[in-house]
């Protein structure tokens, strides 16, 4: 035993030492997963209609496509304008993660659909690697490692219990959805398709891996790295700070009330970090308060709809290691077995519940991560309390170095693991079944790209197009151009334009109400294709004011003359 400078006992420190078999078996798993997460991918090339595209997207095309315009944007400024909306806009926006991705292109002319499979790779594989070695520093042993990184990786809620009441007595349908499709916290689920949340969990673990060994090892170095690590996530999602921020505030205090004493060192290992890291955060508050634009997009938020579901809602979303891992950390706190490992584990856990429900329109974002610390908990709690228990129920037996407890732990930990699986494997399957219909959003048609491939070529970057949301999302990535209509929060009074696109195409509207649309946003194109006739019969090569440019066999692009608006 070691005695602090603030009169408080500490064991000495735990070495977490990892043998090669181990990261054979890290690698082995992150080398299945990417493979199986490929699978609807390849899918969706390989079984394309002549007449259609795969557009190498399987889950949440709407911010994709959001993603994907600051992708092209970035590829010919540092700094960029808002094109999915036509309002006008400075380019003001900066984002580390697609500026990134977009020099890839720039560098090697690859289009969005490699570079985005290949980054999906790189997040997936980094997240896990990142986990694990994390995960190694607060178990013992090889065996709970290898359970707590197999819970991290594939679990998933009850969610399937839903599913399975869609197919028999709710008479398909699906109730409370985001129970089911909240990515956040759903790792296999982030690899799949929200490559972007797995990437920035690689910079979260790091952080926090960096932290703990400044803190451990009392090296001022490891918190600057972790100060680093901070800064790069939070000039890609800036709002994942507040994660770091709270968690460390939280182990500071838990600290402070464990030794009866500040822990200065802990605290200005914090203070370090959050001076390196913060310019991310202070760049977005500004933003979104002096830019008018970008505060109304900011404002946009809540159309999502989207609220971390609430307790009883994040059971159903987590499943048996919520339960198992709010279990562990009363018995631990009841116990006191709050030992350092235990207390920045139980920390972040308490931190991370608290943070899910910050009064912010992003709240939703909050989990990201929170599956680590939940996940810790639960296989503490399988090893030390579960297995144990049922050992004296089930067989009388009290001995822990036991044949017959050895199996039994093997067998619960093995039922454990299988039990957390079948949400994830129904949104695995599902993608399969979403990509069968060879439909939008999911497929454009091949005149739909052709005529964004064509305004691309043929007009300028600014000119702004009115089309359909479904193909609007995809337009500012693919043809450079401004899109009309694009984002529920980019695109500026989103309702209002999402209901004027549907009265452009209603043949019951009065063309003065279309021309003056046209004229107050300043459109320069009409797309018109199957998604926009979806929306009415409204035949656009009547109008005196439009000027066919472009004819496919499905798809017509149209030029506004704004000399004929003005007569």
């Amino acid at each position: 035993m070691t005695v602090l400078r603030e009169g408080c006992i500490r064991p000495e420190k735990k070495v977490a030492s990892t043998t090669r078999g181990e990261w054979r078996f890290v690698w082995a798993v992150i080398v299945v997963v990417l493979l199986i997460t490929s699978l609807p991918y390849l899918y969706g090339y390989l079984s394309s209609p002549p007449n259609k595209q795969f557009m190498g997207l399987v889950l949440d095309v709407p911010d994709h496509g959001q993603y994907l315009s600051w992708w092209r944007g970035f590829q010919n400024s540092v700094f960029i304008s808002n094109k999915l909306t036509p309002e006008p806009s400075e380019p003001v926006f900066f984002n580390l993660l697609w500026w990134m991705l977009a020099q890839v292109s720039r560098w090697t002319g690859l289009g969005y659909a490699p570079v985005y499979q290949a980054f999906r790779w790189v997040a997936g594989g980094s997240f896990l690697w990142a986990t694990y070695r994390l995960i190694a520093l607060f178990l013992p042993d090889e065996r709970r490692r290898r359970t707590a990184f197999a819970l991290v990786t594939f679990s998933s809620g009850l969610g399937w219990v839903l599913v399975v009441l869609k197919y028999t007595l709710t008479k398909g349908k699906l109730l409370f959805p985001l129970d089911v499709y909240v990515a956040e916290g759903n790792s296999l689920l982030c690899i799949l398709g929200y490559p972007h949340f797995a990437f920035a969990v690689t910079f979260i673990a790091l952080t926090f891996e960096f932290i703990w060994r400044g803190w451990k090892e009392k090296q001022t170095k490891y918190m600057v790295v972790a100060g680093l690590l901070a800064l790069l996530l939070g000039w890609m999602h800036a709002y994942d700070l507040l994660l770091i921020y709270g968690i460390t505030g939280t182990f500071v205090l838990l600290t402070w009330l464990r030794q009866h004493a500040f822990p200065w060192r802990l605290f200005w290992g914090g203070m370090i970090v959050f001076t390196l890291s913060c310019s991310g955060a202070i760049y977005s508050v500004i933003l979104t308060t002096v830019d008018p634009l970008w505060e109304e997009v900011l404002a946009q938020f809540s159309n999502a709809g989207v609220y971390t579901p609430s307790p009883p809602h994040m059971v159903i979303l987590f499943g048996f290691p919520l339960i198992l891992a709010v279990v562990t950390w009363i018995r631990l706190a009841w116990k006191k077995q709050w030992d350092e490992e235990n207390l920045f584990v139980m920390g972040w856990f308490l931190a991370g519940a608290l943070l899910n429900y910050i009064p912010t329109d992003f709240q939703i974002h909050m989990p990201n991560s929170w599956q680590i610390p939940m996940m810790l908990l639960a296989t503490k709690g399988l090893y030390d309390f579960a297995v144990p228990a049922v050992a004296r129920w089930k067989f009388g037996i009290r001995n822990s170095a036991s044949a017959t407890e050895d199996r039994l732990r093997r067998l619960v930990v093995v039922a454990f693991v299988l039990a957390v699986l079948p949400t994830n494997v129904y949104l695995w399957a599902w993608r399969f079944v979403d990509l069968a219909r060879h439909d939008y959003p999911f497929y454009l048609y091949r005149d739909d790209e052709a005529a964004l491939d064509w305004l691309r070529e043929n007009t300028s970057p600014e000119d702004v197009v009115l089309c359909s949301l479904t193909v609007g999302q995809y337009l500012p990535a693919i043809s450079g151009n401004v899109a009309f209509l694009a984002h529920w929060a980019q695109t500026v009074d989103f309702y209002d334009k999402q209901d004027r696109v549907a009265r452009f195409f209603d043949t019951a509207t009065l063309d003065v109400e279309r021309v003056e649309t046209l004229r107050a946003f300043g459109v320069d194109y009409v797309l018109h294709g199957p998604a926009e006739r979806m929306l009415g019969d409204y035949d656009p090569a009547n109008a005196p004011w439009l000027s066919l440019v472009l004819s496919t066999p499905q798809v017509k692009v149209y030029f506004v003359k704004f000399s004929a608006l003005a007569s």
